[in-house]
């Protein structure tokens, strides 16, 4: 199994980084996008399909018997036990405004459980990349997630769902804020998690996050020591989950932190 997710890893990176130059073709010639409203700060546009359906066409090519589960198109089902769950464009918001902080985001999920996880950042040129028992990395190199014990010494991601109650995560960053934090935000979660796997955020927080927005990012951060709140594998691909993630000296007061602001559904 481990040589399997090795050659999927090395398919996965390979297959970002080429939709991530798709991507940027329309990124440079943003003004000519059609963009539409899917719901409050969830936009969408021709890029975001059309390099969707370039991922698509290439894991069919490679791994025929494998399912797919995107944003913007219908789940296509497979045989093998192994779905690829993909995001063409995390931060479609940036994208359109012409933000450098956009990502590609495909992970290979087998049987619920995420093995591969490749998160792409095209502007700046790098590439979160892990799989299951391998370790986490950042072009290449080994990437660890923050060691600090304070909270005041770093800042913690926070998400804003639009699948709940807005007003929830303002008692976290008001507790964050009191303990001496800082919240960040930067409209693309898969980012922020990539980020706390490689140390520069402590943490990351959002009431319920989208499969394809979240699961890479988790076992980036579990494979660079990290901790997490794993997802219910046999219901995360349709109904998404909480994410409540940081580094391990850190993890279990930010926590008891969302725990308060979300009440139920927040625990392990």
């Amino acid at each position: 199994m481990s040589a399997d997710n090795l050659r999927r890893e090395e398919f996965a990176v390979d297959l970002a980084r080429r939709a991530g130059e798709l991507g940027m073709t329309y990124f440079r010639d943003r003004d000519s996008l059609t963009i539409e409203s899917k719901g409050h700060q969830d936009l969408v546009s021709e890029a975001d399909r059309n390099v969707e359906t370039f991922v698509r066409k290439a894991i069919q090519e490679a791994y025929p018997e494998d399912g797919i589960v995107g944003e913007e198109h219908a789940p296509t089902q497979g045989g093998s036990g192994f779905d690829w769950v993909i995001d063409p464009i995390d931060g479609t918001a940036n994208f359109v405004r012409g933000i450098p902080a956009w990502t590609v985001v495909i992970a290979g999920v087998r049987h619920g459980t995420c093995d591969v996880a490749v998160i792409h950042e095209p502007c700046t040129g790098e590439t979160f990349h892990a799989r299951r028992g391998g370790g986490a990395f950042l072009n290449g190199r080994p990437m660890r997630a923050s060691s600090t014990s304070s909270l005041g010494e770093g800042s913690v991601g926070t998400g804003i769902s639009n699948r709940r109650e807005a007003r929830n995560i303002v008692p976290f960053i008001e507790s964050l804020v009191a303990r001496g934090g800082v919240f960040y935000r930067n409209a693309s979660g898969a980012l922020m998690l990539a980020y706390v796997a490689s140390g520069r955020l402590l943490g990351y927080v959002e009431e319920h996050m989208n499969a394809w927005d979240c699961l890479a990012g988790l076992l980036m951060i579990e494979e660079a020591g990290g901790r997490i709140v794993p997802p219910n594998a046999s219901t995360v691909l349709d109904e998404g989950t909480v994410v409540i993630a940081g580094g391990s000296n850190v993890f279990a007061e930010i926590q008891s932190m969302a725990v308060q602001a979300f009440g139920a559904g927040a625990e392990p």
